[in-house]
């Protein structure tokens, strides 16, 4: 029987951010042997206010802007906010990708808000090859 990973959108990874002031990438998740992987979405919740330069994006890790390009994250002013991270819907969908297994998906902090903590919330499938 396939794991709910291979048949459901699910949560892929919880992955603790330190300190959003600082401008690096984060490791979210890497691809399993045998499979590729569709991203969904992903969620940012901070433990305080973000500030208004906040800046992340989320890809690969050679990338880091090949699932979502630049999403601001300026309103996120007090614990507990959200945001949701994912590609922008339109009439014209916009171009997702597979990755191969080994590939490591990567938060990066653009431009770096206040010092507060972060918890990113990775969702997506596996496709089984």
């Amino acid at each position: 029987m396939a794991a709910l990973n291979e048949n459901a959108i699910t949560r892929l990874s919880t992955t603790a951010i330190a300190d959003l002031s600082s401008a690096t990438a984060t490791a979210l998740y890497t691809v399993p042997a045998g499979y590729k992987l569709c991203l969904s979405h992903a969620y940012l919740e901070v433990a305080g206010d973000a500030g208004a330069a906040l800046a992340v994006t989320i890809g690969r890790s050679t990338a880091l802007t090949d699932f979502v390009g630049t999403t601001n994250g300026d309103n996120l002013d007090a614990d507990e906010d959200v945001i949701l991270i994912a590609p922008v819907p339109s009439a014209t969908p916009a171009t997702n990708k597979l990755y191969a297994a080994g590939v490591i998906i990567s938060i990066d902090v653009a431009v770096a808000g206040n010092a507060v903590a972060g918890v990113v919330y990775l969702f997506g499938f596996l496709i089984d090859v």
